[in-house]
């Protein structure tokens, strides 16, 4: 029996989940299960009527997108950590294990539980060492959207988080066809190092699910269909979250169901920090619409001084500054003056004082390196084709260049969720940003045949077989 429980605690530990479904659907009820792009559940066994679930504390190698790794922490192998479902009433225990090198805890942020449940470190529990164990055990008579954190504010930043859902012994009504959930986070990262610089006041990555633009997963509705989403944000910045294509109407927040008759209609919603809100809306239109924050830096990657018409000639990113720096905190000086330069946090000794060279100021050094022009980087039927080289002229105008066009298909390729996506669709999708696909019924029915075929996770087949398919420009 021993040796079962160890096989079971072994695929826990890696956020596998396959060792058992989790069963959220109360008899008779429509509770859907919530579908997390790019995230797993945490699957539990039930042990005298009490859903036992395994969550540990690791270190977690992860990437962002293709090429960008992280060294991050979360739960499970999993950054954010992996989804817990269950229902309102239910009794949960939650076997902690810490594998990482210092202490830590988790709270379950918003829960109704005894103090020495809270998660809260020095007032109802000690810190759990290296190697550590602590059960958390309690019934839950709450319903809404939740999420569990580490309690070491650091680690936070680290990644270590994940959503929690109490589904209601009540469904909710109107009911919905789909309901997703969505974990807000930004990070601070150099080019150079792949370790999150967590005393950052400035972030250059912002991630959906522990994914950012274009390697999130589109999420898939049918046309017709009425659709939650339920969104968490538990960072150091505001995300103002905009749906393209519908208006929607707040449902829900940390706390719960919001009564009917405060609902109204509204297309961008914001996220404050460690707050949860849900949307809904009926699909009505079919499109590929885009979902995402309207903070301008935050639908941009690795975004740092070399954008802007203000940088210094000759000089990048100072990467030793103090808080104040980072929060743009004038202590004396002129605004521009070099020993003012943006900066991207704290030095941590891991890296250099500044990030390279460079400039783009007017008249300040090439556009591009030598042999290289736009004819060089498209080919015949590129969106990029649509946009002329670059002329001198150009750099003339104040402020010139401020934005950038770049369509990367190829990191899609072979996702069956991108099936159908209109070639160049990735051009304009970065940072913080996802698409909510509402499909005709036989283009749908077409893209859930295609995943069905597609292989287990870790299974390493060539994704060539994946047939093409464009819109029409």
């Amino acid at each position: 029996m021993n040796n079962r429980r160890n096989f079971f605690a072994r695929f826990a530990s890696v956020g596998a989940g396959l060792w058992a479904a989790p069963k959220v659907l109360a008899q008779g009820a429509r509770n859907l299960p919530v579908e997390m792009p790019d995230l797993p559940k945490l699957p539990y066994k039930m042990v005298n009527g009490v859903k036992e679930f395994h969550l540990i504390a690791e270190v977690v190698r992860t990437e962002f997108m293709p090429g960008r790794v992280v060294d991050a922490w979360g739960y499970n192998g999993s950054v954010p950590g992996p989804t817990i479902e269950i229902n309102e009433g239910d009794r949960v225990r939650v076997v902690f294990d810490n594998h990482l090198p210092e202490m830590t805890a988790v709270h379950w942020h918003g829960f109704e539980v005894p103090v020495e449940m809270d998660g809260s470190v020095g007032l109802g529990q000690d810190p759990v060492p290296p190697g550590g164990r602590y059960v958390y055990e309690f019934t839950l008579n709450q319903h809404g959207t939740f999420f569990y954190h580490s309690h070491f504010a650091m680690q936070e930043m680290m990644g270590m988080l994940g959503m929690f859902i109490m589904h209601p012994k009540e469904p909710y009504t109107p009911a919905v066809d789909r309901d997703f959930g969505i974990i807000l986070q930004e990070w601070a990262l150099l080019p150079n190092n792949t370790v999150p610089n967590t005393l950052s006041m400035e972030f250059n990555w912002l991630t959906l699910n522990g994914k950012t633009a274009p390697a999130t997963t589109p999420m898939l509705i049918k046309q017709g269909e009425r659709v939650r989403i339920r969104l968490i944000n538990l960072g150091m910045d505001h995300h103002p979250i905009h749906l393209h294509g519908a208006q929607f109407a707040v449902t829900g927040t940390e706390a719960g169901r919001i009564p009917r008759e405060l609902w109204y209609d509204q297309n961008t919603v914001l996220v404050g920090i460690a707050q949860a809100r849900n949307i809904e809306f009926v699909a009505a239109r079919t499109g590929d619409w885009m979902l995402h924050c309207h903070m301008p830096h935050h639908m941009m990657n690795q975004m740092m001084s070399m954008v802007g018409p203000i940088t210094h000639t000759g000089h990048g990113l100072h990467t030793g500054g103090g808080m104040q720096e980072g929060m743009g905190i004038m202590r004396q000086g002129g605004a521009l003056a070099e020993e003012n330069g943006p900066a991207l946090g704290r030095g941590i000794g891991l890296a250099g004082d500044r990030e390279r060279a460079t400039s783009n100021l007017v008249a300040a050094g090439q556009q591009m390196p030598a042999g290289h022009d736009m004819s060089a980087m498209t080919k015949p039927g590129d969106p990029m084709e649509r946009y002329p080289k670059d002329d001198p002229e150009k750099k003339k105008i104040p402020g010139y260049p401020q934005d950038m066009w770049m369509p990367m298909d190829e990191i899609g390729a072979g996702k069956p969720e991108n099936y159908g996506l209109r070639k160049g669709w990735s051009g304009a999708m970065m940072g913080m940003m996802t698409l909510v696909r509402v499909l005709p019924p036989e283009l749908y029915d077409k893209i859930m045949d295609l995943k069905a075929k597609q292989p287990p996770a870790g299974n390493k087949e060539k994704k060539d077989d994946m047939p093409e398919h464009h819109h029409e420009n």
